[in-house]
């Protein structure tokens, strides 16, 4: 008889003799899948012996089969198997294969992605007492995945979890689903930031990041970005991509710590050999921009285009944008509508507005100014400013709807320059006034509008007094001030009063 206080050699010579029953062939099995006491890559010997238990429907050895498949560990990997054994295994009612099964419905693992079966299956192993089906299980009530969202079921679910020290759950609970958004419970910023503590205590990466998010955003505890800096560096000298690239991020913009482009860029490049997705966008627009890093407009097109393709909804944006602005690569306004289009599958809200644009003007597609209207429409309800002008243009000029000018203006141009303080929503205000886009022109009005956003730093705004200093149009000709203007938005960027200031100097 099998003995616990046995040396591994021991054990691993007596259930190579005794064969004759099957959890004997999956334990050798065992030994040989982790190298208990055996040689290194004996992945096909544990691989054997998975299999000749698996084939007479031992269920926890029909689970390491599937996990040989998945890996391809000791055979050529191959999803089907993977999810082939998984039901075999649950349909011999193994616990762990249920959970299993429901991972692989849940992801599309050898089999086509099924929320309601991976559900259901999550639901047959939490009967059973799993708590990682449990988990599971709670965030899709959580996200509605499979079920009908109930966020309450979601966090007594947690709830639970947490209580019997569950890390995941407890993050969850703090998450901004749960008490930092009040989701499925009252908010509570303190409560999510002390269960973020109390997970950071049990060495858990995750939290200690979530953690920096709340002192760098001051959610739950007093803003304090030099220590979100510290968290960030501490969780990122551990290999966690998303802190190095929340640190470049700290170091790009001087957030909590001296402003360093260079140490920024080497933090987004860590990322990326790791194919993080973000770390390839921050890094094509670190070339695009020469963020750190000489401006290199190919190589940024290229590493835009590989986050693209795998469905970075920004990068999405960004490479229609380059395509619509025709630098590197060459203009090409079908390319451009196709990305706008992808990313407004994704969600992004730039690109709403961007593939609005080309719908009014019919640029890369046809014409369709109640498509246009709609796209504005749903980029304004996702927060951007931008569209929400366009769309009061729309309005006011009756593009894809009704002519309705006083919602137009009253509601979609002054509201939002009102509710918003926006430099930039001035800064539309006066270019209304200024051109009379559905307005009648009035260029007192246009600067005291430009005047306010240059005022709150509005590079456009500044280039615009500038032009009106310079002209004396509705103030007395100053040419100091413009050039001071037109200085100030040329080291911003503005383009157009770098070609201004070449004039001066001439």
């Amino acid at each position: 008889m099998l003995q616990l206080n046995q040396n591994v050699n021991n054990i691993i010579y007596w259930l190579s003799i005794n064969q004759d029953k099957l959890q004997y062939i999956w334990f050798l099995g065992i030994f040989y899948y982790y190298n208990f006491g055996t040689e290194d890559n004996n992945s096909i010997k544990a691989f054997e012996l998975f299999t000749k238990a698996a084939n007479n429907n031992y269920s926890i050895a029909q689970v390491y089969l599937a996990n040989c498949y998945y890996d391809g560990y000791g055979i050529k990997c191959d999803k089907k198997m993977t999810f082939h054994w998984c039901e075999k295994s649950a349909n011999n009612g193994s616990i762990i294969g249920k959970f299993y099964l429901g991972y692989c419905y849940e992801f599309g693992i050898g089999i086509m992605s099924n929320e309601k079966k991976s559900a259901y299956w999550y639901n047959e192993a939490t009967k059973s007492g799993n708590t990682t089906a449990k988990l599971y299980l709670a965030n899709c009530y959580r996200l509605g995945k499979g079920v009908d969202k109930d966020e309450i079921k979601a966090r007594k679910y947690y709830e639970i979890l947490a209580e019997q020290e569950i890390s995941d759950a407890q993050l969850e609970l703090g998450n901004s689903d749960c008490y930092q958004n009040g989701k499925g419970v009252e908010k509570d910023e303190r409560k999510a930031f002390e269960l973020y503590k109390e997970t950071v205590a049990k060495g858990y990466d995750w939290a200690k990041f979530k953690l920096a998010e709340c002192y760098q955003n001051g959610k739950g505890v007093e803003k304090d970005e030099k220590k979100a800096v510290v968290l960030y560096e501490e969780v990122a000298n551990d290999g966690y991509i998303w802190a190095c690239n929340k640190l470049g991020d700290c170091y790009q913009n001087g957030k909590g710590v001296e402003k360093d482009e260079r140490k920024a860029f080497e933090l987004y490049n860590k990322t990326i050999s790791q194919e993080y997705l973000n770390a390839q966008f921050r890094i094509a627009y670190c070339y695009d921009k020469g963020v750190g890093i000489e401006t290199n407009k190919i190589k940024a097109f290229k590493l835009y285009n590989i986050a693209a393709e795998e469905g970075h909804d920004t990068a999405q944006n960004y490479l229609g944008y380059l395509y619509m602005k025709g630098e590197v690569p060459e203009m090409d306004s079908k390319k451009a509508v196709y990305w706008f289009q992808r990313a407004v599958e994704n969600g992004n809200k730039f690109a709403y507005d961007n593939l609005a644009i080309c719908y009014e003007l019919g640029i890369g597609t046809n014409k369709d100014e109640t498509k246009a209207f709609e796209l504005y429409e749903k980029s304004a309800e996702k927060g951007y400013i931008n569209a929400k002008f366009h769309l009061g243009y729309c309005y006011v000029n009756g593009i894809g709807t009704k002519i309705n000018k006083k919602r137009g203006f009253d509601y979609w141009y002054q509201k939002s320059a009102a509710d918003y303080d926006n430099e930039l929503a001035l800064y539309k205000l006066g270019e209304i006034y200024e051109l009379g886009k559905g307005v009648n022109k009035n260029e007192a009005r246009a600067f005291d509008y430009y005047k306010q956003a240059a005022e709150k730093g509005c590079i456009y705004g500044k280039y615009k007094v500038g032009k009106y200093f310079f002209s004396g149009i509705i103030v007395e000709i100053n040419k100091e001030k413009a050039y001071n203007l037109y200085k100030d938005a040329a080291e911003g960027g503005n383009n157009d009063a770098k070609k201004f200031l070449a004039l001066f100097h001439k």
